[in-house]
């Protein structure tokens, strides 16, 4: 199940429409993809970097240019736009640049396209490549009979396909283990429960669903024995993630229960630590409402993060595409 591909502008399944429909977006303008974003119709740091990718390669195809100059300033303009809707997550940058560079080598617009459109297709193409190394790795510290607590969704809809903290649980079970998953519904837009467990349950994984304010009696009852979750951004001094990580991660270090991350190389942006990033705070409405029905006054004051930061002494491993670091974990 591939989330996002190219064909004639960029199809995206609608994560916002799971489990309830599986539909896709088609976006053939650089403000509809900005919109998906927005509205987390695509979401998932590795997805969001093959997002970058494929944007700056529409803007390329959006409109007609009369001159080289015209198309090269079309491109960085709406690349910083792509590259700023989402501020946490840093593969998206990371895509957007990418493909960016690359195309502005181009000597004409025919070429700046070419360029464009192929360096966003290895980019794609690479994430598949390098989910399926972390899950290789990450399938090394899974036993048979092991039961993973998972958070949010760090699966196939979060990246091209296969998945980052899925990954490693859907590498081990290729590998012939049997490993079973608890999923944290993961509060306010419920990924955990719509996303994770739709993936899960599609591919015949044991899942089992539980509020994000059960991880501890879950735990206490040693009901799971590992916790994998993925990653926005990785910095100096620790990990940004899913709001709610930071609490797993405590609860795993009380009960003695190893925390790993599952995330690849692009996540890590190791020129910066946690004080220099900026924590997305999203719409209010996300928590008075669950569909039309008003959970709180409306006058509510709300606090709504998005991520939450880990410190990296609070991380047992993080599994790479090209190694697991153990703690102590020095960058």
């Amino acid at each position: 199940m591939r989330t996002i591909f190219w064909e004639n502008g960029i199809r995206l399944i609608d994560q916002t429409k799971l489990p309830e429909k599986e539909e896709y977006i088609h976006c053939k303008k650089v403000e509809e993809l900005i919109d998906a974003i927005k509205r987390l119709a695509i979401r998932g740091a590795p997805a969001l970097e093959a997002a970058g990718a494929y944007g700056v390669a529409l803007a390329c195809f959006e409109r007609d240019f009369k001159s080289l100059e015209e198309i090269r300033n079309h491109l960085i303009f709406e690349a910083e736009k792509i590259a700023n809707t989402r501020p946490t997550a840093v593969n998206l940058s990371v895509g957007v640049q990418r493909v960016l560079k690359k195309a502005l080598n181009g000597s004409s617009i025919e070429e700046i396209r070419k360029f464009a459109l192929e360096e966003a297709e290895i980019v794609a193409k690479e994430d598949l490549n390098r989910n399926k190394k972390i899950g290789k790795n990450g399938a090394k510290l899974l036993k048979d009979g092991d039961t993973v607590l998972t958070h949010c969704n760090a699966g196939r809809l979060a990246t091209v396909d296969w998945g980052t903290a899925l990954g490693v649980v859907r590498s081990a079970i290729e590998e012939g283990k049997n490993i079973k998953v608890f999923a944290c519904e993961t509060r306010p837009l419920n990924q955990g429960s719509r996303l994770t467990c739709y993936e899960l349950m599609k591919d015949g994984i044991d899942v089992t669903l539980i509020t994000d304010s059960a991880v501890g009696i879950v735990m206490r009852k040693g009901l799971v024995n590992k916790v994998i979750v993925g990653a926005d951004r990785i910095v100096r001094d620790g990990v940004f993630n899913k709001i709610g990580t930071y609490t797993l991660a405590i609860n795993a270090k009380f009960h003695g229960i190893p925390f790993y991350v599952a995330a690849p190389k692009s996540t890590f942006d190791l020129q910066k630590r946690s004080e220099e990033v900026l924590i997305e705070e999203r719409c209010k409405d996300e928590l008075l409402f669950c569909g039309t029905k008003l959970l709180a006054p409306k006058e509510t004051r709300i606090y709504n993060p998005a991520f939450d930061f880990t410190p990296i002494n609070l991380v047992s491993a993080i599994i790479t595409e090209e190694e697991i670091l153990f703690y102590p974990i020095n960058f």
